[in-house]
């Protein structure tokens, strides 16, 4: 029985010593790590420039079409209190519940247009991301990172680590990858 513990004990002394060297060479083995600032990426490549142009004009035109909107509510709020002397209560109320339904009609375009502003901004940036994505990938493979980390996520990170420069320069360049490009800005 004794034999038995001693052999037992040096087997798992053994063990222990081999996971502990393993354990050890993992360790020092150096994993390399970088940052990108994805957001930044996407937007300041040529195609992510082009995507955020036409979004504003877009944004633009439907912001002029909302103050047209609600400056013609505000006149005619303005003339229903000029008139709330002369009407009568049944006319008054009828122009104030007529006034509110316009309120309401103009919040519901409000959010019919941030949902066609979102729904655009991810139709023109979704295909710059992709390629981005592409190129961050290609660069890691080609120099052995282990990981790359958004910088959003990042409280610190040196400089010499931060791929993102490199990732515009390479998409700008052409050589990303074959995500389609965003189509460019249109006129309406």
């Amino acid at each position: 029985m004794t034999r038995h513990r001693t052999i037992l004990s040096t087997l798992l002394t053994a063990a222990f010593a081999f996971a502990f060297f393993l354990f050890s060479s993992v360790a020092n083995a150096q994993t390399k790590v970088a940052v990108v600032d994805v957001q930044r990426a996407v937007a300041n490549t040529e195609d992510g420039l082009r995507a955020q142009a036409t979004l504003k004009k877009l944004f633009d035109s439907r912001q002029q079409e909302l103050n047209k909107k609600q400056n013609d509510l505000q006149r005619q709020r303005e003339d229903l209190d000029k008139q709330a002397k002369v009407l009568s209560k049944d006319a008054l109320q009828k122009r104030a519940e007529d006034l509110q339904k316009q309120m309401m009609d103009l919040q519901a375009v409000f959010l019919e247009y941030n949902k066609e502003l979102e729904k655009k901004q991810k139709e023109l940036t979704d295909p710059v991301f992709e390629k981005v994505m592409a190129i961050i990938k290609r660069i890691a493979t080609s120099e052995n990172i282990d990981l790359v980390v958004d910088k959003a996520t990042v409280a610190y990170v040196r400089g010499d680590l931060d791929l993102t420069d490199r990732c515009i320069q390479m998409y700008n360049s052409g050589a990303g990858g074959s995500a389609a490009p965003a189509p460019a800005a249109t006129k309406k």
